[in-house]
């Protein structure tokens, strides 16, 4: 075995190694800078309310793009889904909210499988055309039927949400040991107290879709057939798929998903309603993290916890805690580069390094992030994740192409 490669942990273990380490850099930046909240139990209770949508969209932006078809109309989708679900809960409540945005969002599918797999349209322009007439359409849905009852054609009257509750003993003992402040273990029982305080049975269905989605995709046949189509079509026509069912089958799914993303976002209990304009580009943050993720379950579920803690971050907290995170992205900075330097790769250690660097610079350079930077950090979060992504990406072989029944004949 290679000397470069033989410390490497089995692939198991590094989940769990990744997230110690990354709640000791957090830990250290708590220690040196005095910024509690970075591993506050508020702080993880709020990032995994704000991560729901994205997760939604990312996981629709899998089923999409594993069968070959380009779904940046993710955002329209959960448009749709957002007032599909507003309707349906202000009337029946919030279990009919879910079915609302699954329905909306599972047509704003429909009509891109349609565009896309019927008619071939470039994937991007119809995406594009979903996210315009999802914005269009509910504003005018929300006129002609919101108005009458909120008397304001902007927002829906309060719909009921769902009963939060929390782990019982284990929220109460995890907040004990945060109260006590020891460096590490208390920073650990913030984090993980605020994953099991103030849930919904929305948190249990997307934490239940991640494993669903990739035993459906990577454990049964239909999975298997469906990749296929994102793989080779071509291919898999001639083994007697049927690509084109298939495909309308992810898009449909894909829509499906991202409407129930629209549906945490009206259900959100700080929220609890319609609000135009409330979905604000977390459609393609969700997609960014699919992306991040290499579209795998599990990587787009890191990816949007990423994305949700720092936009949990910045609400509770506002432009010093962000600044506190830059010196944590310092930290962690230095320790990919000296895990680089282990594998004897001395390119990629020189450049996490350098960036470190930098980012600590700026750190020195400024007292406190601006609030308008700090409203935005989650999307330069997604920036400099997907630049940092990028050299190791595999998206689906066939993604985006076009695709006509009967080339495998």
């Amino acid at each position: 075995m290679d000397r470069a490669t033989s410390w490497r942990p089995p692939r198991w273990a590094r989940p769990i190694l990744l997230a110690v380490v990354l709640v000791l850099v957090l830990a250290i930046t708590v220690t040196l800078t005095g910024q509690t909240q970075l591993t506050s139990s508020g702080t993880s209770e709020a990032a995994v309310r704000l991560a729901l949508p994205i997760l939604f969209a990312a996981l629709g932006g899998l089923w999409a793009e594993r069968v070959g078809i380009i779904n940046i109309g993710l955002e329209g989708m959960m448009v749709l889904g957002t007032w599909g679900a507003a309707w349906a809960g202000y009337q029946w409540g919030p279990w009919a909210a879910l079915v609302g945005g699954l329905a909306f969002g599972a047509l704003g599918g429909l009509l891109h499988a349609v565009a896309t797999v019927t008619f071939n349209v470039n994937h991007i322009v119809s995406g594009v055309a979903i996210t315009l007439l999802g914005l269009g359409l509910t504003k005018y849905l929300s006129t002609l039927l919101f108005e009458p009852v909120s008397q304001n054609p902007r927002e829906s009257p309060r719909v009921p949400g769902f009963t939060e509750f929390s782990v019982p003993g284990l929220s109460e003992g995890l907040q004990s040991v945060e109260q006590q402040q020891r460096v590490f273990v208390s920073d650990a029982a913030g984090l993980l107290g605020g994953l099991v305080t103030g849930l919904t049975p929305l948190v249990l269905i997307a934490v239940a879709l991640v494993p669903i989605s990739y035993l459906v995709l990577w454990r049964t046949a239909f999975g298997l057939r469906l990749r296929s189509a994102g793989e080779s079509p071509v291919a898999a026509e001639s083994l007697g798929v049927n690509v084109v069912a298939h495909k309308y089958a992810g898009v449909v799914v894909s829509g499906a998903l991202a409407g129930l993303g629209g549906a945490a976002l009206v259900l959100n209990p700080g929220q609890l309603g319609y609000l135009e304009n409330q979905v604000g580009g977390r459609g393609y943050i969700g997609l960014a993290a699919m992306i991040f993720g290499n579209w795998r379950p599990a990587g787009l579920l890191a990816g949007s916890a990423l994305f949700g803690y720092v936009d949990g971050l910045q609400l509770r907290a506002g432009g010093e805690a962000v600044h506190a995170l830059l010196y944590g992205a310092t930290l962690l900075a230095v320790v990919i580069a000296v895990l680089w330097v282990a594998r004897r790769r001395w390119v990629p250690a020189a450049i996490a390094l350098v960036a470190g660097l930098a980012v600590y610079a700026l750190y020195w350079a400024i007292d406190t992030v601006p609030t308008e930077f700090a409203t935005y950090a989650p999307q330069l979060v997604t920036l400099v994740v997907l630049a940092a992504a990028s050299q190791r990406l595999r998206p689906p072989a066939a993604l985006g192409a076009e695709y006509r029944r009967g080339e495998g004949s």
